[in-house]
């Protein structure tokens, strides 16, 4: 009788003693092992059902199934089927958080909309698109943003870089830096800074190109904001203007390789100072594509690159000295 109240007490102290990690982890381990043999769990999902591996008892059925109750078998068939919105994103004024009412007057069976109902869904659509905007600010910030989306897509820049502008400019609104601005400035100011950070870098002529402001505009607007939001960005690299240029003139690997050693040849003796990198980048092309053999006229880079043929000619016997005098030495 004393052994066996020894016993439960000694138990009984071990368990008081056990800490509640030691407490959890075991009963995790009760819950993964069998009860019958002692073996592994395994995790039916099409039945919904816990099996042992070993025995094949069925430990738990009919547990609840969190996912979708659509099955699809490709990324089309998926995105259709689904039913959950977009991530949110800083490339909308409300983040893509507020409700879109669709334009095909048809119901959730595709049917058309009798002429009543589709007067009813233009009226929603109408105070929808009011309530979006709450205020003035809100109004800017749409408008801005819209601006900046549209110029992104016609110099082809990617989601970062729109991402990015959209950003800044939020930044440039909260701290109360547009008033005497325009909105067009302040949004084209804000996707130059961004595209020079994100190494993808659109020359000033470019901007001009596709916003409704002109040069000085945006260069004046551009630096104010640099200032004002303490903006890292680098000085542009002409290499970085190579691949497009290239791209864009279908030419070779060898001459873009070629075009970058003659840019890094100039950038070690000092040629590319006080020099705007996308003349040297036109010219390092144009001189990579004689060197190469492959024919390229002035005219036809000067077009590709916003830039005057002149330009060209004098960088680019700027770029053959320097390239002759490392050869050289």
């Amino acid at each position: 009788m004393s052994d066996n109240v020894r016993t439960f007490t000694d138990e009984h102290t071990r368990s008081h003693n056990r800490s509640p990690e030691q407490s959890e982890s075991t009963d995790t381990e009760e819950t993964l092992r069998c009860p019958e043999c002692d073996g592994q769990l395994a995790t039916d999902t099409e039945h919904g059902e816990t099996v042992c591996r070993d025995c094949g008892l069925v430990v738990e059925e009919d547990e609840i199934d969190h996912g979708p109750e659509w099955r699809a078998f490709d990324s089309n068939e998926k995105d259709q089927k689904s039913r959950v919105g977009a991530p949110t994103t800083n490339m909308m004024h409300d983040k893509g958080l507020s409700t879109n009412i669709g334009w095909q007057d048809k119901d959730a069976y595709g049917k058309s909309l009798s002429s009543r109902q589709r007067q009813k869904m233009q009226r929603l659509r109408t105070w929808n698109e009011r309530f979006r905007t709450r205020d003035s600010k809100e109004r800017n910030l749409k408008q801005a943003l819209g601006e900046i989306d549209r110029m992104a897509s016609a110099l082809g820049l990617p989601d970062a870089v729109r991402e990015t502008a959209s950003v800044i400019y939020r930044r440039a609104l909260d701290e109360d830096l547009l008033p005497g601005r325009s909105i067009e400035g302040v949004s084209t100011a804000a996707l130059y800074a961004a595209a020079r950070q994100a190494g993808t870098p659109r020359s000033l002529d470019e901007l001009t190109g596709v916003s409704r402001v002109d040069k000085d505009e945006i260069a004046r607007t551009y630096r104010y904001i640099a200032r004002e939001l303490n903006l890292e960005i680098q000085p542009a690299d002409p290499e970085q203007y190579v691949p497009r240029f290239a791209s864009d003139l279908d030419l070779s690997d060898e001459a873009e390789r070629r075009a970058r050693e003659l840019l890094s040849t100039a950038k070690a003796q000092g040629v590319h100072s006080g020099k705007s990198p996308v003349g040297l980048a036109a010219a390092a092309i144009y001189a990579a594509s004689l060197l190469t053999n492959q024919k390229v006229t002035q005219n036809q880079v000067s077009e590709v690159a916003n830039i005057s043929e002149v330009t060209i000619r004098n960088r680019y016997h700027e770029l053959l000295e320097a390239d002759e005098q490392q050869s050289v030495a």
